[in-house]
């Protein structure tokens, strides 16, 4: 923590600066995995990333920051769609996250078996196997074994995981585009022809055809993950402006980091031989004979191996806690919420995990690995943006309008209704554009019609599981846990049943104090236009800011 001051008490409060913020936000959001994808547009992608940043990011992370102010109660996005749609989209909200691990890390298993000779010095025979995989069922069930020990090593609770993660992302992330940039530079100077066209008229995206722009959706995907540090918006010393600049500083960094990425690819790889499963290895492959170092791509495999077990352990325990967490308060059975003697729910992993190992035997659907990446990247974008959907129809109902939040977004409530409508339409246009067969990949995806259903199988699967644990929560009033973690919603302590339009204007922390957990009686009713004077909302949340800043 920085920036920080002393009290009157002599106690110091402790502040988040902006460049801290920043980098908490690069560091969910920024990475490599989408750049292969966004490659087959070549310059254009640029297009594309900024387009993504104005209509979706830019509102996310405003929307994120205006919810997070006003409801800053344990939660995150199942407080905030709770508190505007109630319960049952709140839990489709975690669901959704518990079910992406499961979907991504069910896609990664076929194509680390597709790519296990990068692993050794074979660069050639790496890159044959990979457009030929044999034994694909076999090397994968051995990778399926390894993900199973890690997700035994995430449910030895926090200390073992983050102990191991301290240092794997940080390398495997960094270390990576930190080597594309400078190496790409140096060939460059040197003489190098780029693969793609850099005139600028070539930022001018080519129409034809919805099907063309199919892989553009995955940009979209690619800013998800802002409203996660939405809840330190408290932390900031002003954060009215704090916030905002950050937002825009992150833009800049994640948007640069992004089309770094997938420019250096589109300039090394030609397009018609860029492969998602391994074309970042081949531009390694290039960039280090540069050096006269042609193993370079090696070494970063290895890396890139270490960086895996690291963020897959932390992936894999992330979502079952919060799950968990929120599973307490009636909407998991008792065996789910069930934790070890780590404080670890392991049951919900394991129960992740075995759907992860169904999911990867299923690349037998599609004709080649690549294809089935590709089908299940696209199948994880709708969900993603169908969560984003909730959190932005939450807020346009503005059901709360004179609940006091530190932050809100700009222009007042016209500003609030044209940001939101804009991430929500955006939102909508990604999930139309992930079903749409990619015209760059026709041959990898096979028959349109087998690409479509499963994509909105899998997607009906996901939200049909939502629903029904939903509705067996509603006859399962016994699987409560009387000491969960979940302060009521505020239209629960208001004696609603649901959430309707209120005009009180008490804060919800205060709402929230000494009040029983979630699903257990209220203690301190209120009523839904209930009213407090000004200067104790002010003073609740100078109270409220002393005591986070402490703790």
């Amino acid at each position: 923590m920085e920036n920080s001051h002393k009290s009157g008490s002599a106690k110091k409060q402790a502040f988040i600066s902006i460049w801290t913020l920043t980098l908490m936000n690069v560091a969910i959001i920024a990475g490599l995995g989408n750049d292969v994808q966004e490659a087959f547009y070549g310059l254009s992608s640029v297009t594309y990333f900024a387009i993504g940043a104005i209509c979706f990011f830019i509102p996310t992370a405003l929307v994120a920051a205006e919810l997070a102010s006003g409801w800053s109660n344990r939660g995150g996005i199942f407080r905030w769609v709770g508190e505007g749609l109630g319960k049952g989209w709140a839990l489709t909200c975690l669901l959704i996250l518990w079910f992406q691990v499961m979907i991504n890390f069910g896609m990664g298993m076929p194509s680390s078996a597709a790519t296990i000779l990068f692993y050794t010095p074979m660069y050639n025979k790496a890159v044959a196997f990979a457009q030929n995989p044999t034994h694909v069922v076999l090397i994968m069930t051995g990778w399926i074994i390894l993900y199973w020990i890690m997700a035994i090593i995430a449910n030895r609770g926090v200390k073992t995981f983050t102990t191991i993660t301290k240092y794997g992302v940080l390398i495997g992330t960094l270390i990576p585009l930190a080597v594309m940039i400078i190496l790409t530079i140096v060939l460059l100077c040197q003489g190098h022809t780029p693969a793609i066209s850099m005139v600028p008229k070539q930022l001018i995206p080519k129409w034809n055809g919805m099907s063309t722009l199919a892989l553009a959706a995955g940009v979209f995907f690619s800013y998800t993950g802002i409203d996660e540090n939405a809840a330190f918006i408290k932390r900031l010393r002003h954060p009215e402006k704090d916030f905002v600049s950050s937002i825009f500083i992150t833009l800049i960094l994640v948007f640069l980091i992004f089309v770094v990425g997938t420019v250096i690819i589109a300039m090394i790889v030609p397009e018609k031989q860029i492969n998602v499963l391994y074309s970042l290895v081949t531009v390694f492959k290039v960039l280090g004979e540069t050096f006269a170092f042609p193993w370079l791509y090696l070494v970063l495999m290895w890396v890139g191996l270490f960086n895996l077990v690291a963020s897959t352990v932390t992936e894999l325990a992330a979502p079952s806690v919060m799950l968990a967490q929120a599973g307490s308060s009636v909407f998991l059975p008792k065996w789910l919420q069930k934790k070890n003697k780590h404080g670890m729910p392991a049951r919900l992993v394991y129960v992740q995990m075995a759907g992860m190992t169904i999911i990867a035997y299923l690349f037998k659907l599609i004709p080649n690995v690549e294809g089935f990446v590709i089908l299940l990247t696209q199948c994880v974008t709708v969900l993603y943006l169908f969560y984003y959907i909730l959190m932005f129809v939450a807020f346009l109902r503005y059901q709360q309008p004179n609940r006091p939040r530190s932050f809100k977004v700009p222009g007042g409530k016209v500003g609030a209704w044209i940001i939101a409508s804009v991430g929500l339409i955006s939102s909508v246009f990604g999930i139309v554009l992930a079903f749409y067969p990619p015209a760059q990949v026709k041959a990898e995806v096979g028959s349109p019609v087998t690409y479509v259903v499963v994509i909105a199988v899998l997607v009906a699967v996901v939200l049909l599981t939502c629903l029904g644990l939903y509705l067996l929560s509603k006859k399962h009033p016994n699987w409560v846990n009387p000491k969960n973690e979940f302060a009521p919603f505020t239209w629960e302590i208001e004696g609603l049943k649901k959430p309707e339009k209120v005009t009180s204007n008490i804060p919800t922390v205060l709402m929230s104090k000494g009040q029983n957990p979630m699903r257990m009686p209220i203690k301190r009713p209120y009523k839904p236009d209930q009213q407090v004077a000004k200067s104790v909302v002010d003073a609740d949340e100078r109270n409220e800011s002393v005591e986070e800043n402490q703790s």
